[in-house]
């Protein structure tokens, strides 16, 4: 029989230990048994090159932000920033009609020109016989006062309350996109030259089971969406809905916003593009997650580099434009940001100088003369 010499060596120690007053020394738990996901922060060990762009490399046309700025002063700081940043116009999606309209009209557009104002849609009327005349005399009526698109509307599953509940602060009853009551609306954002930015469903983790599985966890634990909820619709039958919008209204500019949350399927995104010419995208809130694949993204960048917009949609701090230049600008690899992005590693997509400058600000303003042409 073999002997086990280290087994023997093993209990002869543990023998001694205990002949002179000591236990056994026992195993220790491992970081691995303490440390929450949530506290993991790891620092790159890599020695690699970094690169800080703290302005654009060429002018911007920020296609999708929001009224952050509360006060005069505040706008008086957001436009010094945008200035510091080479951005020379930054599209606020107000959510608002009417009276609210006119009142961040005012003060955004009483500070600086930069700030191009995009109202909502008038639901007040909702579920009456009028809703489509009051609706429609609203947007035109916005339009009017300085308008020069809507946005953002949009469905995460349960249909119009997204956008309606930004206006009333009510639940309202279910109804997608594609629901033949917000034809009207659509049709006349196409007469009038108006965008419409939609946003819909969110990145496919909100949907997926909780656990140790998912793969965008610690963010999708705060946005999680329960596909067990009675009517809802999951993203892809979500894009479904903008496709039929896409497919009924062929005059009308749509902006799907965040790459229609569908960054893990570039395939697919591209597939939906190839099928609707009047559809574009913007980039707005997803450079996190398209960082984590840099050479797919720059893939899909240059193939549809004549339909994407850039946007930032996050508050506007100078870190979170910083970022926006790394990202896009760079071919940095394997760095971090937790104060703007969650687990991932990022990496650099380094689009070209052509590509930068149609998404940056050539396809805008190729977007604003088609449009302003057909007003006249």
């Amino acid at each position: 029989m073999k002997t086990n010499y280290i087994s023997i060596a093993f209990a002869a120690a543990a023998f001694v230990a205990v002949s002179c007053g000591q236990a056994p020394k026992q195993e220790t738990s491992s970081c691995l048994d303490t440390l929450l996901l949530k506290d993991y922060k790891p620092i790159p060990c890599m020695n690699l090159p970094e690169h800080h762009p703290h302005q654009a490399k060429f002018t911007v046309h920020d296609m999708h932000s929001h009224a952050y700025a509360e006060t005069v002063e505040e706008c008086k700081e957001w436009a010094e920033r945008l200035k510091a940043n080479n951005i020379d116009k930054v599209v606020v999606n107000t959510y608002a009609t009417g009276e609210k309209f006119d009142e961040l009209y005012e003060m955004y557009k009483g500070v600086s020109d930069a700030f191009e104002m995009w109202c909502g849609f008038d639901m007040g009327a909702w579920g009456t016989p009028e809703f489509e005349e009051k609706a429609v005399a609203s947007l035109v009526r916005d339009f009017e006062k300085g308008a020069r698109g809507v946005g953002e509307v949009g469905d995460k599953g349960l249909g119009d309350a997204y956008f309606t509940g930004f206006q009333t602060g009510e639940a309202t009853p279910t109804a997608h996109m594609n629901d033949p009551r917000f034809d009207a609306l659509f049709e006349k954002c196409g007469e009038l030259g108006m965008p419409l930015i939609i946003h819909v469903g969110d990145p496919i983790w909100m949907y997926e089971k909780m656990d140790e599985h998912n793969d965008g966890y610690p963010n999708a634990e705060t946005w999680k969406i329960d596909p067990e909820t009675p009517g809802l619709l999951d993203l892809y039958e979500l894009c479904k809905t903008l496709e039929e919008c896409c497919d009924r209204h062929p005059n009308t500019t749509i902006i799907a916003c965040h790459f229609m949350n569908l960054t893990h399927d570039y395939q697919l995104l591209g597939e939906i593009m190839d099928r609707h010419p009047n559809l574009y995208l913007d980039n707005s809130a997803r450079h996190i997650e398209s960082a984590i694949t840099p050479r797919a993204t720059k893939a899909f960048y240059e193939k549809y580099q004549d339909r994407i917009f850039f946007g930032t949609d996050n508050y506007p701090s100078q870190e979170m434009y910083d970022l926006q230049w790394r990202i896009l600008e760079t071919e940095d690899e394997h760095f971090y940001d937790y104060e703007n992005a969650y687990h991932w590693a990022l990496s650099g997509i380094g689009l070209s100088d052509e590509v930068l400058r149609k998404l940056y600000y050539e396809n805008a303003d190729k977007l604003y003369e088609k449009l302003a042409a057909k007003r006249k």
